[in-house]
């Protein structure tokens, strides 16, 4: 099935041509030309080199020249910011510097140090962080304008069905092997105490930095537990919409250099300390802690499950049954425990009924699927009906959790059908009328976005042929 046309952008990674010889370097030369924006023929190299390797990593080989199918999509993505900041498109700060960090820090990692990082790249790792911004910024606002054009396509079910009838059979896609399954879920049952215990860890932290025997950046790297511990806790400017409510709350009632009281959220508790505000962009720093448990509190709700399990398998209760009286599941617990994606839905303030779903895929556990991986690496060894022995694990917020599970079904690879697929078919249906939607769109942009590229490099494999301008070299500056 056909893509997103900008899918494959977010190959071009930040930090492109920072390895480059120095002696290329001096001998680089402007390419394209799209807006206000340049492309370097070492940005077109190293986006090449990314791809054959992208697609090496996948299995999967092109027939289109790597360096044109390189130049083509960063022209793209220069069209697609150059459009952004005309319609002045928003995008998250925050999420800006999380990725600025957290590449340089891949790039040190990979270089072995800063020092060796600015010997390899030719520059003070202050200019490298500033072009990997540069970089990371051009692709959140790409990305945010994209999805600005498509946000608004929406399908019908007869838009589905049409989609599906029109499709021939070998072009449908296959799914792949997927799991349906229940669980019943236990949080420790010392929650309360371990909240507690944090809360006392929290407000002692609060007392040193109140009193001035510790700085609050120092207690945010050695003790908080997210992503903006190596900055001492601060976060970007945002807005109080940006952040949950108990959150922004709290904000908002803080002057500069205040410490909160200890603020809950599902993600931890929580202490703040506003560094100042800006009409209404808000720049704080936080420590967040979340609960952590001794050793009998975390056994109890094991011991707990396990004879939970053992009176299933003796057929002494039912799963269902046992999921109603004891599952801390609120979203599964009334319908038998059945695993669904309620959660995943719900976290993105994206739920919608229609969008439930009861079958999971391989790539729907881990990372970003919203269904833990230790869920999968216990049903790959289930039978269907079995009841697992209790295993800890953590829910979406990473809270320490215990669950058994039960295998409801393994429905085994086919090809895509409405009656059992409709909801995958309606997303594959979207995105074919999504992506034409935005070819449309991105045709009219080019018709009226200064283009201009390089004789030797207009003759390429492009996809879409009105990057070549007729009149490209009458309108040369």
């Amino acid at each position: 099935m056909k893509k997103v046309l900008l899918t494959a952008v977010a190959v071009v990674l930040a930090g492109a041509g920072l390895y480059a010889d120095k002696r290329f370097v001096m001998l680089d030369k402007v390419v394209a030309v799209v807006g206000n924006s340049s492309i370097m023929y070492s940005e077109v190299e190293q986006t090449a080199k990314q791809l054959v390797e992208a697609r090496r990593a996948e299995g999967y080989t092109s027939d289109r020249d790597p360096k044109s199918e390189a130049l083509e999509q960063l022209m793209m993505q220069k069209l697609l910011y150059n459009q952004a900041l005309i319609d002045s498109v928003d995008v998250s700060t925050g999420d800006i510097v999380q990725r600025v960090e957290m590449q340089v820090q891949n790039m040190t990692a990979e270089a072995g140090s800063v020092t060796e990082l600015e010997r390899k790249s030719h520059m003070p790792i202050y200019h490298i962080r500033e072009l990997v911004r540069r970089q990371v910024e051009e692709q959140a606002y790409a990305q945010a304008m994209q999805q600005d054009v498509i946000s608004k396509v929406k399908v019908v079910p007869g838009e589905v069905e049409r989609f599906y009838n029109t499709t021939t059979k070998e072009d449908l896609p296959i799914i792949a092997e997927q799991y349906m399954y229940a669980h019943i879920t236990k949080y420790p049952k010392g929650m309360e105490a371990a909240k507690r215990r944090t809360r006392e860890r929290l407000l002692d932290m609060r007392e040193r930095i109140v009193t001035g025997k510790a700085q609050f950046s120092t207690l945010a790297r050695m003790y908080s537990v997210d992503g903006a511990a190596i900055r001492g806790g601060e976060l970007e400017p945002t807005t109080l919409n940006g952040w949950v409510k108990p959150f922004a709350d709290a904000v908002e009632e803080l002057k500069p250099g205040q410490v909160s009281e200890v603020v809950e959220t599902q993600f931890g508790l929580h202490i703040i300390q506003m560094i100042d505000k800006r009409g209404n962009l808000y720049h704080c720093r936080h420590i967040v802690l979340r609960p952590t448990y001794t050793s009998d509190e975390i056994i109890a709700p094991l011991l707990e499950l396990d004879s939970i399990a053992n009176l299933i398998r003796k057929d002494s209760l039912t799963f269902e049954a046992a999921a109603l009286a004891h599952s801390d599941d609120k979203h599964s617990k009334q319908n038998g425990g059945i695993v669904t994606n309620h959660d995943l839905l719900e976290h993105y303030s994206a739920f919608d009924a229609k969008l439930t779903a009861t079958k999971f895929l391989k790539e729907d556990f881990g990372v970003g699927g919203g269904k833990s991986i230790d869920d999968y690496n216990t049903l790959r060894y289930m039978s269907k009906g079995d009841v697992s022995t209790a295993f800890r694990t953590s829910d979406m917020n990473g809270n320490e959790m215990c669950k058994i599970i039960k295998l409801v079904d393994v429905i085994p690879a086919h090809t895509a059908t409405l009656d059992e697929d409709y909801l995958r078919l309606e997303q594959i249906a979207l995105q074919d009328k999504q992506q034409k939607v935005f070819q449309q769109w991105l045709d009219s942009k080019i018709e009226t976005m200064y283009v201009y590229i390089s004789p030797e490099f207009r003759t390429g494999e492009f996809v879409n042929k009105s990057w070549v301008k007729k009149d490209m070299d009458k309108k040369v500056m």
